[in-house]
């Protein structure tokens, strides 16, 4: 039996042209080689990480605290040492997907870092943090990731044109995605007017989907809680689980229109290479959901799907691998107007910035939250 036939992960990369990388880093699988296990037999071929995910890793696991008692020793604030971790841990894991990064030509092999997430509504702090980071990481397949928000596309903008690969992070609306798009591109526009080289650049627009579905769906529930009309009923049932897929189709055919036009062109016939959509917050939070439907759902060629563990032993295990990202385009286009029936009313554009607010929340709390176990733990391995 073919590796393929055995792991629909690999099938999904090398019949369907779409990569996967997992969303998930701690020192303990680039200690005990479980990542290196990870890319040989899940074709895992990138890795994503965010202040929650370094909170998880830390807080309360031994294997930091030499490294901790170092910092103290080096009379090190307690940012330094957290930057010292994490900066740690980022170039492991870049030099452990180094091999992917060459053999892919730079297409994949990267490890995404995220800029502090209490920045997030500065452009200028944004611009030198992501700098910073990229300059003290110093490996060529670090991406930096900076939301795509209003202060961020800037950032992302400035980033691309220096040289630097970019991770757009926070996406929830079409119309995001397609404003990163073009920060993108300016970016690469800006840097080819210098005549600098633009074709060894990769950035990616990490596009949320499972906080679209729990959101609306919790709207659907507070309105069915009223309905005894069965037709509406189930006009409103049938939506639930169904609009980030949705979403996400519709976002796709406005990645098709923009590297169609000519200004694309012509930093493709430069050597740029495309902004690939990736589909992020892909592990199913309803149990009543298939736990890889995020993943069967939008399978497509230059796209990347970040999974949590998981979602990954998961989808070795039962994913039905086709090209789907351009399945049901219209009935996806229904779906998300549908919202604006009289008897559903659901504001889609509110629900998106709601998400965004309520995405950084969800990485200033844990980054918080680490910060401060870390001075809990830095308090007790101070010599006494």
């Amino acid at each position: 039996m073919s590796p393929t036939a055995q792991n629909p992960l690999l099938t999904i990369e090398q019949e369907y042209g779409q990569s996967i990388w997992m969303d998930n880093l701690s020192r303990d699988i680039l200690t005990t080689g479980e990542l290196a296990q990870l890319i040989d037999s899940r074709g895992v071929l990138g890795i994503t990480s965010n202040p929650a995910i370094f909170e998880k890793a830390i807080a309360g696991n031994a294997i930091y605290d030499n490294q901790i008692e170092e910092g103290i020793k080096a009379g090190k604030s307690l940012n330094d040492i957290y930057e010292s971790l994490i900066f740690t841990d980022i170039r492991q894991a870049c030099d452990i997907l180094r091999p992917v990064y060459d053999k892919t030509n730079g297409i994949d092999g990267y490890v995404s870092i995220e800029v502090p997430p209490t920045i997030a509504a500065d452009t200028a702090s944004t611009i030198s943090e992501a700098r910073r980071y990229y300059g003290e990481i110093g490996r060529p397949n670090v991406m930096i990731k900076i939301p795509g928000t209003p202060e961020g596309l800037p950032a992302v903008e400035q980033m691309i044109s220096e040289g630097i690969s970019v991770n757009v992070t926070l996406l929830f609306s079409v119309a995001s995605y397609v404003e990163a798009a073009w920060a993108y591109i300016r970016g690469l526009e800006t840097r080819a007017v210098k005549g600098e080289d633009i074709s060894n650049i990769a950035s990616v627009a990490s596009f949320f989907l499972s906080r679209i579905d729990t959101n609306i769906d919790g709207k659907l529930d507070h309105l069915l809680k009223n309905l005894s009309d069965p037709t509406k009923t189930e006009k409103l049932s049938a939506l639930k689980g169904k609009i980030a897929i949705a979403n996400a189709k519709i976002a796709y055919q406005e990645y098709k229109k923009i590297i169609a036009t000519d200004r694309w062109q012509q930093l493709a016939a430069k050597g740029a290479r495309v902004q690939r959509l990736l589909w992020a917050s892909t592990g199913t939070k309803d149990p009543s959901y298939s736990d890889v439907m995020y993943v069967d759902g939008l399978v497509g060629n230059d796209t990347v799907n970040t999974l949590p563990p998981n979602t990954i032993e998961a989808c070795a295990d039962h994913c039905d691998p086709a090209s789907r990202i351009e399945a049901g385009v219209d009935e996806a286009y229904r779906l998300v107007a549908s919202l604006k029936d009289p008897d559903i009313n659901i504001d889609l554009d509110s629900v998106m910035n709601e998400l965004l607010i309520d995405g950084i929340d969800k990485f200033v709390k844990p980054f918080d939250s680490l910060m401060k176990s870390l001075d809990v733990k830095v308090k007790a391995l101070m010599p006494v």
